[in-house]
């Protein structure tokens, strides 16, 4: 049987084939599955929109066509998103010699009209008003959920991971190790990353609340799962409770936002914070925290000016 060369294959093979083929052989085993189903997604819109689009025949104008037909439904930042995970299976058939020159750079991003967005925080004064609101019963639900995000920061999937064992009350600490695969069939995951992997330190009123709440509870079972978790049951709970408070309705993914400008208002440094969150580098923290850091440093601008005006 004859080898294909590098410039048969790009003069017959379809792009969403190679780039089928590239995430099996990249991606299939290396990220997680979540993100896995991301580059799947974008190969089954690959098959919508250019089914019969050659390697050969990915240049400029119709990776810039493809950008746009996409960018009709979609709005930007998911826009962004396609086309950064083409890209790399772009810049690989680049390099391989399937396609001559990149056909990403320059490339223009559109989107449809962004949706009203949802805050992306609370304020003090509006998460204390919240938290008034929650039902905080004896047995644990979704609001004592809430309040365990909006105390310590962590991701949604860790707090449903969080088991009583979690809990290290004689030095005020939560041990987050896991995640819980609420999209999936259920059951422990590891961290997104292994800077994830972290002790939270919690005010000893949340020690107080927490060790009434779970004792006598399994050591090792999850303090808020009895059934199939979705994240809207747990937004849908926190949006009646908003109402409730009379405060701007935000998502559970808000609360760990609100948690993170909480801190950095109250002078709390980008590194600490990053920790506390798990982000994996504060460059994750300061790109997702620009604004609020934008304000401060305007803030700091005031003092400066202040203390050099009183020499």
């Amino acid at each position: 049987m004859t080898k294909k060369t590098n410039s048969t294959i790009s003069q017959t093979e379809l792009f969403w084939v190679y780039f089928e083929r590239w995430i099996k052989v990249y991606k299939d085993g290396a990220i997680r599955k979540v993100t896995m189903d991301k580059y799947l997604l974008a190969l089954s819109w690959l098959k919508k929109l250019i089914p019969d689009l050659l390697l050969s025949g990915m240049d400029r104008i119709a990776y810039q066509r493809l950008l746009n037909e996409y960018a009709k439904t979609h709005e930007r930042q998911t826009t962004m998103d396609f086309h950064h995970q083409l890209k790399g299976a772009i810049l690989d058939a680049v390099d391989e010699g399937l396609i001559p020159r990149d056909p990403t750079r320059k490339a223009i991003i559109k989107g449809k009209t962004p949706r009203e967005k949802k805050p992306k925080y609370l304020s003090q004064f509006e998460l204390h008003s919240l938290l008034q609101s929650l039902d905080l019963g004896s047995e644990p639900n979704w609001d004592w959920l809430i309040l365990l995000v909006a105390k310590t920061g962590m991701r949604f999937s860790e707090a449903l991971a969080i088991t009583p064992r979690d809990f290290d009350f004689s030095h005020q600490t939560l041990s987050i190790s896991k995640t819980w695969d609420y999209k999936g069939k259920g059951g422990f995951l590891p961290t997104k990353n292994k800077s994830s992997v972290r002790k939270i330190q919690i005010d000893w009123q949340t020690v107080v609340q927490f060790s009434e709440l779970i004792k006598e509870k399994p050591d090792d079972e999850p303090l808020f799962i009895t059934c199939k978790v979705y994240n809207s049951t747990v937004n849908d709970v926190l949006k009646r409770r908003c109402k409730q408070a009379h405060i701007p309705t935000i998502s559970i993914h808000g609360l760990r936002h609100t948690h993170a400008s909480l801190l950095l208002f109250a002078g709390v440094t980008i590194a600490s914070v990053a920790r506390r969150l798990g982000h994996s580098s504060m460059t994750t923290t300061q790109k997702t925290y620009l604004h609020i850091i934008h304000e401060l440093e305007n803030k700091d601008i005031d003092l400066v000016m202040r203390a050099i005006s009183s020499l």
